[in-house]
Parts: C-alpha cells; sequence; structure tokens
C-alpha cells in the first residue's frame, strides 16, 4: 500500500441526540422447528428463537429517502449513524432531533421508520443528490442508475500516532472478546456484529444487525451518541471486507477495520486510497494485514 500522511481527526462535535429513545419491534421471533439427527427414529419438536429482519424506513425533514432490511434494534444510532457513514450529513450537530415510529406491529407486514431532521443546508444538497436505495441488506448499490454514480473516492484517514504501536496483539484481544458481546446471535445465530475497540484492543461498544453494514452504522450512530467518533480506536466486524464497510469507516476517520474474513479487491483499493489498514481472517491466535 502506499504511504498516507498523518492526518488529523475529523472534529465532529458533540452530538445533541444523546438520550433519546426509540420505538421498536422485538428483536427476536419465537417458531417451531422439527431437528432431524442421523440414525434417529423421527424428529425432535424445539422450539427456537429466530432474528426478526424488518423494513426500516429512513426519513429525512418527511421524506422517504432510503428503506433498509434490518433488525428492529438501536434504531436511533442506526438512523445517526446511516445519516454520517452515507454523508447525507457532515456531522452529528447537523441532526437535530429524531423519532422512530412502528407501522402495523404484531402483523406480517410490520416496519419501523426513523424520522429525523436535518439543517435545511444538509436538506438542499440531499435533494439535489437523492436516489433511490432501497433494499442494501445484499448489494449496498441498489438504486444508482450509473457507474459514474457510484462514490468510489474515499477521504483521506492517515495513520495516528498510535497505529505506530498498532498490531495483531490488539486485534486479538478485540475478537476475543466480541463473541461474548454478541447476545443476539448467540440465541439466533444469524446476525452480525460491529465492534469499537480502544488501541490497546479494549473492546467498547458492540452493536448487532442482520446486514453487516447496518450493524456498522449503528456502531457509528452509538459512537457519534456518545461524542466519540474521531477518538482512537479502530472497528472490528463478523464479516467480509466490502467496499461499503472502508468508504463508511473512512468518511468518518476510522484508521483500521478488521474482519473474521477476507476483504474484496475494490475494498482494498479503497482502503489504499484513503490510507486505511485492512486485517482479514481475524481469528485468535492469527491475523492478515493485507499491505
Amino acid at each position: 500500500m502506499q504511504h498516507h500522511p498523518t492526518t488529523a481527526p475529523q472534529p465532529f462535535g458533540a452530538c445533541p441526540l444523546a438520550d433519546i429513545p426509540g420505538t421498536t419491534l422485538p428483536a427476536l421471533v419465537q417458531v417451531q422447528t422439527a431437528r432431524w439427527e442421523a440414525g434417529a427414529q423421527g424428529a425432535q419438536t424445539l422450539g427456537r428463537e429466530i432474528s426478526a429482519e424488518v423494513p426500516v424506513a429512513m426519513v429525512f425533514n418527511g421524506i422517504s429517502h432510503a428503506v433498509m432490511m434490518a433488525s428492529p434494534t438501536d434504531l436511533v444510532e442506526f438512523g445517526l449513524g446511516f445519516a454520517i457513514s452515507e454523508g447525507i450529513v457532515d456531522s452529528p450537530v447537523d441532526c437535530r432531533d429524531v423519532e422512530t415510529q412502528v407501522h402495523g406491529a404484531g402483523t406480517p407486514d410490520a416496519s419501523c421508520s426513523v424520522h429525523m431532521e436535518i439543517s435545511p443546508r444538509q436538506f438542499m444538497r440531499l435533494k439535489e443528490q437523492r436516489r433511490t436505495l432501497a433494499g442494501r441488506t445484499g448489494c449496498g448499490v441498489c438504486g444508482i442508475d450509473s457507474i459514474q454514480a457510484l462514490d468510489l473516492h474515499p477521504e483521506q484517514v492517515g495513520s495516528p500516532d498510535w497505529m505506530a504501536q498498532f498490531g495483531v496483539e490488539a486485534i486479538n484481544a478485540a475478537f476475543t472478546a466480541l463473541s461474548a458481546r454478541q447476545e443476539l446471535n448467540a440465541r439466533t445465530g444469524s446476525l452480525h456484529a460491529a465492534g469499537w475497540a480502544r488501541p490497546d484492543g479494549t473492546l467498547v461498544h458492540v452493536l448487532e444487525d442482520v446486514g453487516r453494514h447496518n450493524a456498522l452504522d449503528k456502531l457509528l450512530g452509538r459512537l457519534a451518541m456518545r461524542s466519540e467518533l474521531g477518538m482512537p480506536g479502530f472497528v472490528v466486524m463478523t464479516s467480509r471486507t466490502s467496499y461499503e464497510l472502508v468508504r463508511k469507516c473512512a468518511r468518518v476517520g476510522v484508521p483500521a477495520l478488521a474482519t473474521i474474513s477476507a476483504p474484496t479487491s475494490l475494498a482494498l483499493q479503497l482502503a489504499d486510497e484513503a490510507g486505511m489498514q485492512l486485517w482479514g481472517f481475524c481469528r485468535p491466535p492469527s491475523a492478515v494485514r493485507y499491505v
């Protein structure tokens, strides 16, 4: 990878949304299953929990901008993180208010919406750039009508001073602690997690979602609500590294991203341009750094 100069963390400012509760739907759904074992006489009927997955609309100043298929948890964090990581707002202070709503609770068509009030300047920019982004759980570029519309030139992240001592020990510490913090996934086995770790690998925050980029947005929203964006640390995730994860991390100045699986070629390309460290196959006691 190319050498990139050190840059100062972006001053994101204090978040006005710190303690706003969110209305949501249950995160888990109870179902009945039949378990078959080789050589057994018939099946064993078991009750199980599965992850809820519902449409979540992102609404800015009364206009629906995107519909995400997501876990109905931590929706305030989700909305704020989405607004920041997608460049809809430049700073948490540009998001003045947020309210979550539930629609059709208890029905097969249940959904949620996150209503955010953003500054007039940011809203005017959003209206100029608005495009449909429905269904991003699987792809991340749905609704873009041309290759030229792809944003493949991330912000420069640089290398803060603490990165000089950063290595596999910190990554192993964070991933060793990550599994125990995945409370919903432990019960369902179907959710991704995004975690924030300090430079020494101490795991501070963990957010879960059925979509990897949703989990990251929730994590970034949590950091914004705690006024921790731009603080020393790195992101760990239970997924592969896709270009969209790199793009989101670069936008908020995260200098290192570590995932349990491999990156794609485009993720490496964007990380190189941003000056971000990428680590893959992070399964203690080993990890792979892409250089």
